[in-house]
């Protein structure tokens, strides 16, 4: 198979986000005429993609710039159906997406991690796990460093830890992983896919180009995942915290094992997992699966899952304040993800819950809140449907500002509760990312501790 070659064609990227820049500079360093395509007004890195002989659309997309190009590149936020790429396309152009484009170079091999929560969190350890081990490891994709920018580091030996997200799923043709984990399913990304099951169409396209020697890893716990993966030609490797299973990994006697019909392999002990979140133990099995697959030792798995203590903004302890404790998990941005979080407290919870609504079923909220919740703070675009949604079940409360809400959840939490950012909804009606909003909430914690 002869190498992917872009040299001396015009390339139009589409989307001058993280991945968008990414695609830019490596398809530059390739030889492309490339144009990166922004509707924003400016671009911060503007100057120094210039000078690398990126030129620059920006203000909105031209047809022309779209029509006239060899190639379209899109970034994960830009729609690929959206008339100007639809059009292009109906033209003959190729589109294809950023970690579609990325991986056509790549030397070293693939484990891409999708699902609907816990994605971060996983590829996040499996990449320390890897390197705990002492393999050559880079880690990035959705999260962390854009695919693009990491193939000038690629070598055979190489292993691609890859967040892979349903937008960068949808845009694929040759992405082929060694080994595809699938964490999990629920409705999600509503605002962008036309159906549920679009999403999970999407999602199951990490399965498709894998061969008879590739692993799908799969959550024996989930039956949508297990409908989603029967697609595929890889062997399949279960996990499962509940459902009983001969083979894959389990929990057994207080350790993550690898169940295998000749013996049983003690992976990592429970007492070494410091997240907050039970539920966070499935993303530690599956990246513990990820690790016996490659190859790392138990120790390296149990040395790199004892010194990690989480993400930011993944059911995060921010702090305690007079008895009450402050925890950030803005990425749970799906009512699904917004439910475990609940889930992981008994009593004395106050949420908060809102932002701008993608989807779900928020009635699906209302038993664990009754039993667990003082008070509700709904906040955001989605503040009535929070409330018509919970309305009999507890106590909703709408402040005005995101500041306010912090106050009032507080004063709600006290004496002894836990105020739970877990929107359930994404951030971009009031932030430009759930990081942001992240932030945003730990800051407004300082001002209460007064630091």
């Amino acid at each position: 198979m002869s190498e992917f070659d872009v040299r001396g064609k015009r390339v139009t990227v589409a989307g001058a986000a993280r991945s968008g820049i990414a695609a830019s500079e490596l398809l530059v360093k390739r030889g492309a005429r490339v144009t990166l395509s922004e509707t924003r007004p400016e671009v911060n890195e503007a100057d120094r993609l210039r000078k690398l002989g990126v030129q620059l659309e920006l203000g909105g997309h031209q047809t022309e710039t779209f029509n006239d190009a060899d190639l379209i590149v899109t970034s994960p936020g830009v729609q690929p159906d959206q008339p100007i790429i639809a059009g292009a396309r109906a033209r003959g152009v190729p589109v294809i997406g950023e970690m579609e484009l990325a991986s056509r170079w790549l030397r070293g091999r693939i484990v891409a991690i999708t699902g609907t929560k816990g994605k971060s969190t996983t590829t996040e350890l499996s990449g320390r796990i890897l390197e705990a081990a002492g393999f050559k490891v880079t880690v990035g994709g959705n999260i962390g460093a854009a695919l693009s920018a990491q193939v000038e580091e690629s070598t055979p030996d190489t292993v691609h830890v890859v967040e892979a997200s349903s937008f960068q799923l949808e845009q694929i043709e040759t992405f082929h992983p060694w080994i595809a984990v699938m964490l999990n399913f629920s409705p999600d990304h509503l605002d962008r896919h036309p159906t549920i099951a679009a999403y999970g169409a999407a999602k199951a396209r990490v399965f498709e180009n894998q061969k008879a020697g590739d692993w799908k890893v799969i959550n024996a716990d989930d039956p949508a995942v297990l409908d989603l993966a029967r697609s595929g030609r890889a062997q399949t490797r279960f996990f499962a915290m509940r459902t009983p299973i001969d083979a894959g990994t389990a929990i057994e006697a207080g350790w993550i094992v690898d169940r295998a019909k000749a013996k049983t392999t003690k992976l990592v002990p429970l007492d070494a997992v410091h997240l907050l979140g039970p539920h966070l133990v499935n993303d530690v099995m599956a990246a513990a699966t990820v690790g016996a697959i490659v190859g790392a030792a138990p120790a390296a798995m149990t040395a790199a899952v004892d010194s990690f203590e989480g993400l930011e903004h993944a059911m995060e302890l921010v702090a305690e304040i007079g008895g009450v404790r402050f925890v950030n998990d803005s990425k749970a941005t799906n009512v699904d993800a917004a439910l475990h979080s609940i889930e992981s407290f008994d009593t004395g919870l106050v949420p908060i819950i809102g932002g701008r609504f993608k989807g779900g079923d928020l009635r699906l909220l209302r038993e664990p809140l009754e039993k667990r919740a003082r008070a509700v703070v709904a906040i955001g675009e989605a503040a009535p449907l929070v409330k018509a949604a919970l309305a009999g079940a507890v106590d909703v409360r709408e402040p005005k500002t995101f500041e306010d809400a912090v106050k009032e959840a507080y004063a709600l939490a006290k004496p002894d509760g836990v105020v739970l950012l877990a929107p359930a909804c994404s951030s971009f009606d009031m932030f430009s990312h759930y990081a942001e909003r992240g932030r945003r909430f730990k800051e407004e914690v300082r001002k209460l501790k007064g630091v």
